[in-house]
């Protein structure tokens, strides 16, 4: 497999990771990696700040498991250059609750590195841009207004 590829893998298994409830394997994916959002001036990496990260602002519906969304991800534009590598792609999530109709409820854009290491190809940062906010609150355990 080329390593295009392998990087377009890594960017759809977060999205699958999380729409599957997974956080601790979406922490994973970040363990010696960080996600910035710069609107929030936040940076957090490694394991343990990412999965934690996650626990507090992700709402795990009982009867599912799962946030009950998906995560669109689309317009995937990768470099490589070496043993680095660069990704810009757009995001748009979905989401339909017992009390929500199914709808978009946010959208914007990744910003990605990733390096090759001895084990294959990994997150090194990923910024998140959020362009287009609707209703989140099935979504985030917090007040979603600063996002943007």
């Amino acid at each position: 497999m080329n390593d295009s590829r392998l990087i377009e893998n890594l960017i759809y298994t977060y999205a699958e990771r999380i729409d599957a409830g997974e956080l601790e394997s979406v922490a994973e994916l970040f363990r010696e990696a960080a996600i910035v959002a710069p609107a929030q001036d936040s940076h957090v990496g490694g394991y343990e700040a990412v999965l934690a990260m996650y626990q507090q602002a992700c709402r795990i519906y009982e009867s599912t498991g799962t946030p009950q969304t998906k995560h669109l991800t689309t317009n995937v534009i990768i470099e490589v250059d070496g043993d680095e590598g660069r990704a810009r792609s757009y995001f748009t999530v979905i989401q339909a609750t017992d009390a929500l109709a199914l709808q978009p409820i946010i959208s914007g854009r990744y910003h990605d590195t990733f390096v090759r290491s001895d084990a294959g190809w990994r997150f090194e940062e990923r910024k998140m841009f959020v362009d287009l906010m609707g209703d989140c609150s099935a979504h985030l355990l917090y007040d979603s207004s600063a996002l943007t």
